[in-house]
């Protein structure tokens, strides 16, 4: 196996830096806590004067509140503008090299790409979940507001978090630690953010880890893509609620096919929704070997920083 090609790395620490730069400015944690730092404060600035110029109250701003599209708009923008602003800082001042992820004439068909990916692959899930006997479309609901949910759980959620999970989390520890490593923590982190959601469950936090925390960080190693991530993982939240009905990480849909799922929990993933289904676990376990198995054919998998050495 190679240690990595370097053309896989997006940053490497100049070699001229001096070691106050190397500890406070290039090295892996000096370079999240930058990144979250300027997002969490970007995203207090945008919540002051989002409640100041129009008027939207401490509980939409904090995320409770219905799926109004007042309230998607709110979360969008706490989210998003901070999440890409925090990026192109740490990207353009700190890193300063070119945001090869995310290049302008690869944005389009790069998301393009990963919206027909995770429509497929969560339309395979209902698929074989349907023929197992335990999803079931019982009427059709052409009044679903579906504005609000592919502002908040597709565009905002896409965009926002794979800009931390995968752009900061994986890419960064991917530089310092390796592949194998930023595949573990970035997978560990991802799944213990949808801990405190509606109907969360240990085995819900696990399976998110495996199912969308390893593919979607494969995803990026093998595409170097953001595009493709942030399309994959919009496409996937916003046809499990509102094309197929189901719950999307504990939030109730509501969607065009109305629908129900019977059976245990393990299989028809309960108050959660899909995402805790093992059929859902499975077919996605499948895909990331795959891709795996594509990295090792490339011989891409990232050696840690002192192997590259």
């Amino acid at each position: 196996m190679s240690t990595g090609m370097p053309t896989s790395v997006a940053f490497v620490t100049p070699a001229s830096a001096p070691a106050w730069k190397r500890w406070l400015l290039y090295s892996p944690l000096a370079r999240m806590l930058i990144f979250a730092v300027l997002f969490v404060a970007g995203s207090m600035v945008m919540g002051v004067l989002l409640h100041l110029w129009l008027g939207m109250d401490k509980a939409m701003l904090a995320g409770k509140g219905t799926m109004t599209l007042k309230f998607a708009l709110a979360q969008l923008l706490m989210r998003v503008p901070p999440a890409l602003l925090a990026y192109l800082v740490l990207v353009k001042l700190v890193e300063r090299r070119p945001m090869t992820e995310l290049a302008p004439r690869r944005l389009v068909p790069d998301s393009l790409r990963g919206i027909a990916a995770g429509t497929l692959l969560l339309t395979a899930i209902v698929g074989v979940l349907w023929l197992l006997g335990s999803y079931h479309v019982v009427g059709f609901n052409p009044h679903a507001a579906w504005l609000p949910a592919l502002l908040m759980v597709g565009i905002s959620a896409g965009i926002s978090e794979e800009l931390i999970f995968r752009g900061a989390l994986f890419r960064i520890v991917e530089e310092g630690q390796g592949t194998w490593v930023a595949l573990l923590v970035s997978a560990l982190f991802f799944g213990f953010a949808h801990t405190f959601n509606p109907g969360a469950t240990a085995w819900s936090s696990m399976a998110i880890a495996i199912e969308a925390g390893v593919l979607f960080g494969l995803v990026y190693h093998v595409t170097r893509s953001l595009a493709v991530c942030m399309g994959l993982h919009a496409a996937w939240n916003f046809c499990e609620g509102t094309l197929y009905g189901s719950p999307v990480s504990g939030l109730k849909a509501n969607g065009w096919l109305v629908s129900t799922r019977t059976g245990p929990d393990w299989l028809s993933g309960g108050v959660f929704g899909i995402e805790a289904s093992v059929v859902a676990l499975a077919l996605c376990i499948a895909c990331s070997i795959a891709l795996l198995l594509l990295a090792l054919r490339r011989h891409s998998i990232v050696a840690p920083a002192w192997r590259r050495r």
